[in-house]
């Protein structure tokens, strides 16, 4: 099942998505929809399913859940490590020590306030040179880690800023509009195997492709269930919170972002997160 929100009568509301619109679920938020699933013991997709309208909306789907909290995961990807690595010169490898080692890489990324959703502007801090998009697979979690489904994760990020200095990295990831997500949450049992999934990421320039990469989770080096246990440890995440679990595409400084410039992050069987950029 795809779930997310819609703006419908001049608030946001939980919906089912399927090819033929947007069922509204009336009352409902994607935040609050979790909560009463839980509260009572239903499966979400179930809940969602008895409370959606019968009706369709043609109505864009927006931001899918505005979340309690956001947390994201470095050096997921052997890609990744070895490029940060080169960035800084790095002799001892401390970022392929990250991916090697059993302890991952997790970061406090924002809440809702720095969250954007499809078709909004992501963005390029005023003091940094080289701001790149991040495509990641990203879970949205329940209570005690349940993995709740699936989402397309942009952890747009100031490179420049952490390169000059890892000590830096909370002021290179955590600004305004420095996460995209969307368009929607797939539940688990529609998403299938979570680690077979083609990812693709495209930058365009005044109706040019300036970058075009992919990559498939079946790369990821960690299972996501050990990210999140890593994560749930002596930190209790509250339920609505997101999980970015890395990126496997590496866009170099030569494509660094623009404004107006268009990233588009498409993951298979979630759809496509497209976002303008602009200086924040």
């Amino acid at each position: 099942m795809k779930l997310g929100q819609i703006r419908w009568n001049k608030e946001i509301t939980a919906a089912v998505f399927d090819e033929n619109g947007a069922r509204p679920i009336p009352g409902y938020t994607m935040q609050g929809l979790i909560e009463r699933s839980e509260k009572e013991g239903i499966d979400l997709g179930l809940l969602a399913a008895r409370r959606a309208a019968s009706h369709f909306e043609h109505a864009p789907p927006i931001i899918p859940i505005h979340p309690r909290e956001v947390w994201a995961c470095g050096c997921t990807y052997e890609m990744s490590a070895s490029f940060r690595d080169a960035e800084h010169g790095s002799r001892e490898g401390f970022y392929a020590h990250v991916y090697r080692e059993p302890r991952p890489e997790i970061f406090f990324k924002g809440t809702a306030r720095v969250c954007v959703g499809p078709n909004k502007p992501i963005g390029i801090r005023p003091d940094s040179g080289f701001t790149a998009p991040e495509p990641e697979l990203a879970v949205v979690l329940g209570a005690k880690g349940t993995i709740l489904g699936f989402t397309a994760a942009n952890d747009v990020s100031a490179w420049d800023i952490e390169r000059e200095n890892p000590l830096y990295l909370p002021q290179s990831k955590v600004y305004t509009a420095c996460c995209a997500l969307g368009p929607y949450i797939v539940t688990p049992d529609e998403f299938g195997n979570p680690y077979a999934k083609q990812v693709r990421c495209a930058i365009t320039r005044g109706g040019t492709v300036i970058f075009d990469g992919t990559a498939n989770t079946s790369q990821l080096h960690r299972k996501l269930e050990t990210l999140v246990e890593y994560l749930y440890r002596a930190n209790p995440v509250p339920s609505g919170s997101v999980l970015c679990t890395g990126t496997g595409i590496i866009v170099k400084e030569d494509a660094a972002l623009r404004p107006d410039d268009i990233c588009s992050i498409s993951i298979e069987g979630i759809g496509e997160l497209s976002n303008p950029a602009a200086i924040v």
